[in-house]
């Protein structure tokens, strides 16, 4: 007996960034499949998808964001559920992934959180994780299924292309964002800098900058960096770049956390314009008039077909995604 079977693409969204997963849906020209999420009234939480998804390939997009511990949760469960119901392969999709800045040990009697959740995700039964500009390229390591690495970088440097001069320095806030400033460096064809900084011992999401490396004066710096969390460390940055006589600063990151109290801290800095990407929901009231977000929503799209027709993903990025 011979039998022709035809690969099916199934995509689902929890409740963490509806938004974003229904403009992936639509780049991908499907619909988002019904996920009948619920929770008890103990707080559990309960997944039931409405239409059999027997021998299908399964997407399943959760950003982890606030409250992070129940989002990631959430995934869990739906991965889960789309094992015991047959699924042929399930893609956990993590714009943005949880814990990843506890991806080592940097004191003693500390949690490698990072590995813990692929090691979750893996167990749940995901064949497969994909996540937008990881806080370090090290976590892929952690999986023992494959990992799609992808990069907001095509948007944001187009955005600095379409409303910025030539004449721009693209800043790392540290010295771990380096390699990332290059890239982006390489591709604006601009020059590169960074931003001397130190955390204060014992005093969490404090930092101090200290000092510039690269010529700044009279130009337009943009500050690159995965997240931006509590504000601190781009807004100390900006700081240190004004004073070095810089004539305007920009930030823009991935990620946009924003937790308290960074909105405060970014209207009250320096910066000019701060750009983000929709990994991350931003509540309209969260949107200050400083805030632009830009959709990566098409760059995930693009990776979702590519793994979905067993095609490179890094050829859609140029290779720039390997960190």
């Amino acid at each position: 007996m011979e039998l022709v079977t035809k690969k099916r693409l199934e995509l689902f969204t929890g409740r963490s960034n509806p938004e974003l997963a229904a403009d992936i849906a639509t780049a991908l020209g499907v619909g988002l499949g019904e996920t009948n999420l619920s929770q008890f009234a103990n707080g559990e939480m309960y997944c039931r998808f409405g239409d059999s998804i027997r021998g299908a390939d399964v997407f399943i997009v959760q950003s982890h964001s606030s409250p992070v511990n129940e989002a990631i949760m959430e995934q869990l469960i739906m991965v889960d559920a789309a094992k015991r119901a047959s699924a042929k392969r399930i893609t956990a999709v993590c714009p943005y992934y949880g814990y990843s800045r506890q991806d080592r040990k940097a004191s003693e009697r500390e949690p490698i959180t990072a590995k813990l959740l692929a090691d979750m995700l893996t167990v749940a039964g995901a064949d497969r994780m994909v996540s937008v500009d990881l806080h370090s390229g090290q976590i892929q390591g952690f999986f023992d299924v494959p990992v799609d690495h992808l990069t907001a970088m095509p948007v944001l440097t187009d955005w600095v292309s379409k409303n910025l001069g030539s004449d721009i320095v693209i800043v790392s806030p540290d010295a771990g964002r380096f390699k990332v400033a290059e890239r982006f460096a390489q591709i604006l064809e601009a020059d590169v800098g960074s931003v001397a900084k130190r955390r204060i011992r014992g005093v969490a999401n404090q930092v101090e900058a200290l000092d510039v490396m690269g010529d700044v004066s009279g130009r337009i710096c943009v500050l690159v960096d995965d997240m931006i969390d509590t504000a601190g460390t781009i807004c100390a940055a900006a700081d240190q770049l004004v004073y070095h006589g810089a004539s305007e600063v920009y930030a823009m990151a991935t990620h946009g956390v924003l937790s308290d109290p960074a909105l405060d801290r970014l209207k009250n800095s320096v910066i000019t314009k701060v750009v983000l990407t929709d990994t991350l929901p931003l509540a309209d009231d969260r949107r200050i008039d400083k805030i632009e977000v830009l959709s990566v929503a098409s760059i995930i799209a693009d990776a979702l077909r590519a793994v979905f027709e067993d095609r490179s993903v890094s050829e859609i990025f140029g290779g720039a995604n390997q960190t």
